[in-house]
């Protein structure tokens, strides 16, 4: 039999990563395309839809009311880019205009009721990216989505993608509390312990760690979630006590763990 080579080594996995990437990314834009197009928007402007729909179904949790500039950071994109799409939306009778109760001078966006419409469209993922993510085993989705916090969070450190409500940066979190595979973190908020699978990229309920004493810095959070370490030999894990300056009360992590999908 002839002899086979070895595999090229002319890439790098990380090469090999981005080279993935790019074919999933791919199925993205294909599929953004055939949805808007068909409804006579662009995924810029389907997007911006999705945005203001869902600030507006975030009630309480969700930030300030959302004008261009808001819009255009969220999306990473110029205000100049944002401005034109927005102008579109408002053309098409999809979004309105308004001033914004707590300061005149500003101005804030709202969903028509078409733009509702459009919204609940735009706002589902590509069917065929679904698909695939869920005929891999569990076993290769908690470390995908492991993988893609820390790809978040490096780009979201050096400004290249908006700041995300992610679980490695919440005052509620902490890794490695149990020496459980499957579920080895704890998060505050709800009581219970979470896996690699629970960890969010986008939480409403997410609070920045390291605004006050009781809580780690971002960098130390990072740090022990990475190296598969404790904060410390106090958490619930350990002892069964919350840090300090934690204000969750039990009933309000009762009432938020039905709706993490987190059983403890």
């Amino acid at each position: 039999m002839p002899r086979r080579d070895a595999p090229s080594a002319d890439q790098t996995t990380g090469q090999r990563i981005v080279a993935g990437l790019a074919k999933v990314a791919l199925v993205f834009r294909q599929a953004q395309w055939a949805a808007s197009g068909g409804r006579g928007l662009t995924p810029t402007q389907a997007q911006i839809l999705a945005i203001v729909a869902g600030e507006a179904a975030g009630g309480a949790a969700s930030h300030a009311p959302m004008g261009v500039k808001a819009v255009a950071e969220r999306m990473a994109v110029t205000v100049a880019t944002a401005s034109e799409a927005v102008g579109a939306l408002v053309d098409k009778g999809l979004l309105r205009k308004k001033a914004d109760e707590s300061d005149g001078r500003a101005v804030v966006l709202t969903l028509t009721a078409r733009g509702r419409r459009e919204a609940a469209n735009t706002s589902e993922w590509p069917v065929a990216i679904v698909a695939a993510v869920d005929a891999m085993p569990e076993s290769e989705r908690a470390p995908l989505l492991r993988g893609l916090v820390g790809m978040v969070r490096t780009m979201q450190e050096r400004g290249l993608v908006p700041t995300s409500r992610m679980c490695v940066e919440c005052r509620y979190f902490r890794p490695n509390e149990y020496c459980n595979e499957a579920r080895p973190h704890h998060c505050l908020l709800i009581g219970a312990p979470i896996g690699d699978a629970d960890l969010r990229l986008d939480c409403a309920e997410m609070e920045p760690t390291g605004k006050d004493a009781g809580t780690p810095t971002p960098a130390r959070l990072w740090e022990v979630f990475v190296n598969g370490q404790p904060l410390d030999q106090h958490g619930p894990g350990r002892e069964g006590r919350a840090r300090p300056g934690v204000r969750a009360s039990h009933s309000r992590r009762a009432g938020r763990a039905s709706s993490k999908g987190v059983s403890s």
